[in-house]
């Protein structure tokens, strides 16, 4: 700011005080105009600094919502998915971007107090401050101007009186002449003349008493009033620039001081990423979906050149769990029957998850075996508290009756007992996935609840296949051995549903060996029918003809699904290319 300089106000005050009053009040509009300019850029800035501190809460409003909008869902699959490094490390960019927002809210908080908060009330304060050095620099100049006009009429009256005894003097000595004249005329107009001469006296002394005291208000108001209330405006400006430079200081500051933590957030980003280790999420991958089936062996060499019975390799169709004699076909009777887990589509699958793939099965039998136990334990410890309490009960019969508490304890250990048996069992069934118990017997499974055939003796599904040099599959009934199975309310059970409609085609990519129940023999190469998609098992569902169906594992079949397909069995050609 450029103040009135001093000089100025002396040669003002000397040459023409009624220009230098003017000029002084000039420089107070002046002065007024650029501190009200000071004022409104201020203004302006806090109006900057709030509009950031709102799009600061806006971004950190938005990152928290990206992050919670990608966060798994409790007990849902998709947070089963996150037990890879990959998708942990996603997940802890989650959380550190919702920490980088929670920065974010910090500079917004920060500049509302120190910089939004602190500059509004110093606004306010150098309004009233502004307002009251200028009230004093306008009463300054109202005291001067009044001054002015009292010496100007003082001068004036001063001016007049001079010239009346002029005049008053001129006629007293014109009559004193005339000899015509009376004496007392003479003396009226001397009396006249002295009185006018005393008031051009007093006059002059009012005035000269007047002239010094505006000379002496004059030098006190430009050299005094003046410089103080410049000086004080002056200081007031240099002060809101002060200010408005501190405030700018305080703003980078803000952002400063959470880079720190920022970094820091970014760092765990960074470390996270560089924990994602490819190696290990690939076995995790193996270990959840391997299913424990041996690969095939080799397909023996059919001759063709000579007459002999054709057969079929043990290692390609063949179920393995035999004597090594190829397994009988259904019979008529149990036309289209599939072993009741097979069933899956219309109910829960069977209690010992024998429909799954050994290792598939071995991994749910441990979950719940360990669901089990974590139940016994919360009714151990529940059966302890209110033992515990009983106990307190029994020492202090005023606070209550012990007796109430025999029936819950009761219902505790009868439902420990139940868990263990459950225990039991599940561990059984795991023992024999894991080879440590000999397998079950057909009675031990009926007891299981797997099924409920009436029929001691199992029975296996799978049809010999067979295979031309050219590749098109050929069934001849002549050449197979077929069992008939007596009938029983389990047959007659499924004789009384309706086939599932084929929904496509499926062409066998690899040679797989049925050898669980449910499942089905296929030839590379060959085409089926598809009857049911993939739930997301790794197995889909299939059809050779009216009386063999079941599951092969889904990465061996390439399926070609048709909406518009019938349940009609056209015939279907081998690819022979």
């Amino acid at each position: 700011m450029v103040s009135l300089p001093h000089p100025y106000v002396l040669h003002a005050a000397v040459s023409a005080p009624c220009l230098c009053c003017r000029k002084g009040k000039d420089q107070f509009d002046n002065l007024e105009k650029h501190t009200q300019w000071g004022i409104d850029v201020l203004e302006k800035y806090i109006k900057f600094v709030k509009e950031r501190t709102e799009i600061e809460l806006s971004y950190a409003k938005q990152l928290r919502n990206l992050s919670k909008k990608y966060q798994p869902k409790k007990n849902s699959k998709e947070e089963e998915e996150y037990r890879y490094t990959s998708t942990r490390a996603f997940l802890a960019t989650l959380n550190e971007m919702n920490d980088y927002a929670g920065q974010h809210e910090v500079i917004s908080e920060n500049m509302t107090s120190l910089i939004t908060g602190e500059l509004t009330r110093y606004v306010q304060e150098l309004k009233q401050e502004r307002k009251s050095h200028f009230h004093d620099g306008r009463k300054a100049q109202q005291h001067i101007e009044t001054c002015w006009k009292q010496l100007e009429a003082s001068k004036r009256r001063f001016e007049r009186d001079c010239k009346e005894a002029d005049r008053a003097q001129q006629y007293f000595e014109k009559m004193d002449a005339d000899i015509n004249v009376t004496k007392a005329d003479v003396e009226k107009a001397r009396q006249q003349a002295q009185l006018r001469h005393q008031m051009a006296e007093d006059s002059k002394a009012e005035y000269s008493s007047t002239l010094q005291k505006f000379n002496s208000e004059q030098h006190e108001h430009y050299y005094t009033h003046i410089p103080n209330i410049f000086q004080k405006i002056q200081e007031m400006e240099e002060r809101r620039i002060v200010r408005i430079g501190e405030s700018m200081k305080t703003f980078a500051e803000v952002d400063r001081q959470v880079i720190p933590i920022i970094g820091k957030c970014l760092d765990e980003i960074t470390k996270a990423a560089e924990a994602v280790d490819h190696k290990n999420d690939s076995q995790m991958v193996i270990e959840a979906f391997k299913s424990g089936f041996e690969p095939p062996g080799d397909i023996d060499f059919e001759d063709f050149t000579q007459p002999m019975k054709r057969t079929v390799s043990e290692s390609s169709l063949s179920n393995s769990r035999g004597d090594g004699k190829s397994e009988p076909k259904f019979g008529s009777k149990s036309k289209g029957k599939l072993w009741p887990f097979i069933k899956k589509n219309k109910g829960a699958g069977p209690e010992d998850f024998s429909n799954l793939p050994p290792e598939q099965r071995r991994k749910k039998l441990q979950q719940k075996v360990d669901e089990l136990n974590r139940d016994i334990q919360k009714e151990m410890d529940q059966r302890d508290a209110l033992t515990k309490m009983k106990d307190v009960y029994i020492k202090n019969p005023q606070m209550g009756d012990a007796a109430s508490v025999d029936h819950r304890l009761a219902e505790l250990g009868q439902n420990i007992e139940k868990l263990r048996l459950e225990v039991q069992k599940f561990e059984g069934w795991l023992a024999e996935v894991e080879g440590r118990l000999p397998a079950r017997t057909e009675q031990s499974r009926r007891q299981s609840g797997v099924y409920e055939a009436q029929n001691p003796s199992g029975v296996n599904s799978c049809a010999q296949d067979r295979e031309s040099p050219d590749g098109s599959y050929t069934e001849e009934q002549s050449q197979e051995t077929e069992m008939k199975v007596p009938a029983t309310d389990f047959d007659d059970e499924f004789d009384d549903e309706e086939p599932l409609p084929t929904i496509g085609t499926c062409k066998a990519l690899y040679t797989f060996e049925g050898q669980n129940e449910g499942t089905i023999s296929v030839a590379e190469g060959e085409m089926l029918y598809v009857i049911e998609e993939d739930k997301g098992d790794g197995w889909t569902r299939i059809r050779r003809n009216e009386d063999e169906e079941g599951y092969v594992p889904t990465s061996y079949v390439e399926v070609y699904l048709d909406k518009n397909a019938k349940d009609v069995h056209k015939p279907l050609q081998k690819i022979s290319e």
